[in-house]
């Protein structure tokens, strides 16, 4: 059976020289949806007061140590990391990237092996194994290991090393998306190598990479947090130290985790904000 087509043909009047009366389209009731909605707002104000009037979760020690000098130095170590980790990820990630689109085999397989390798193993397993280094290499350059890898240090190598196998993929992905039509048109036009990639490639390759490496900055924002198994003071680190002393364990971990929704919250804003200016000109950027 033949299912009834849609006419887009314009309307016909009733009766020669009448005007056309315009079809009118009248939406059908969603009841369902708006039954789902208001149930859903229901059980999320109820959630919400919950948490609130529940006076276990100590709102009030909450927000005696949520600006402590103690608490703001964890997160300004925990910023500053999250930033260096990301530019020395991404600065090796795109060496690695230009490695795998090479012609040459011998750096895709070496590009490919650091990927494969990094990518596989636990971020935690990698902070241990270079936090214990020493085991292996009890000095370095006439230097004992111990004395030139702090907890910080080993923490920007693991992260680093671990984040650029991930922004490799991200840049590389990113380039990878450009129409290769355009840069031949390039070529026959004489641009340089350089202006190819200034003018051409890096402005439409930004477009796919920045929402995914918006994505890891964030993630990598909370995943400095696992730094503190090897003492580094990052955020969750200094308000461990708090708890340990005051067994306040809950009321702690809200403000790590309310300190942690903050930035993230801002970082999400200038995501948005970045992706409409590299998506200028496309339908995402309207």
């Amino acid at each position: 059976m033949s299912l009834p087509t849609l006419d887009k043909s314009p309307p016909v009047p009733d009766r020669p020289g009448e005007p056309a009366v315009p079809v009118r389209i009248v939406r059908r009731p969603r009841i369902g949806q708006w039954v789902t909605a208001v149930v859903l707002v229901v059980l999320l104000a109820l959630a919400v007061r919950s948490v609130v009037r529940n006076d276990a979760f100590q709102w009030d020690v909450v927000g005696e140590y949520f600006t402590t000098a103690s608490v703001l130095r964890g997160l300004g170590l925990t910023l500053w990391l999250t930033a260096l980790v990301m530019v020395l990820g991404f600065a090796l990630g795109t060496v690695l990237a230009v490695l795998r689109l090479s012609d040459n085999p011998v750096l895709r397989a070496v590009s490919w092996g650091y990927v494969w390798l990094f990518r596989s193993m636990p971020i935690l397993v990698q902070l241990l194994f270079w936090f214990n280094i020493g085991a292996l290499y009890p000095q370095i350059l006439g230097v004992r290991t111990v004395d030139l890898l702090d907890p910080v240090t080993v923490a920007i190598i693991g992260l680093t090393l671990h984040e650029a196998a991930y922004a490799a993929e991200v840049v590389r992905g990113g380039i990878l998306s450009v129409d290769r039509g355009q840069i031949e048109a390039a070529q026959a036009l004489g641009l340089s190598r350089t202006r190819r990639w200034r003018r051409i490639v890096l402005p439409q390759a930004m477009r796919a990479i920045v929402p995914p490496a918006g994505n890891m900055l964030i993630g990598t924002l909370k995943g400095t947090s696992i730094v503190s198994v090897i003492a580094v003071a990052d955020l969750l680190h200094s308000v461990q130290l708090v708890y340990h002393r005051t067994y306040q364990v809950i009321p702690l971990l809200l403000v790590a985790t309310l300190w942690y929704v903050v930035v993230t919250s801002v970082l999400s804003i200038g995501q948005h904000y970045v992706e409409r200016h590299y998506a200028r000109g496309t339908e995402a950027g309207r």
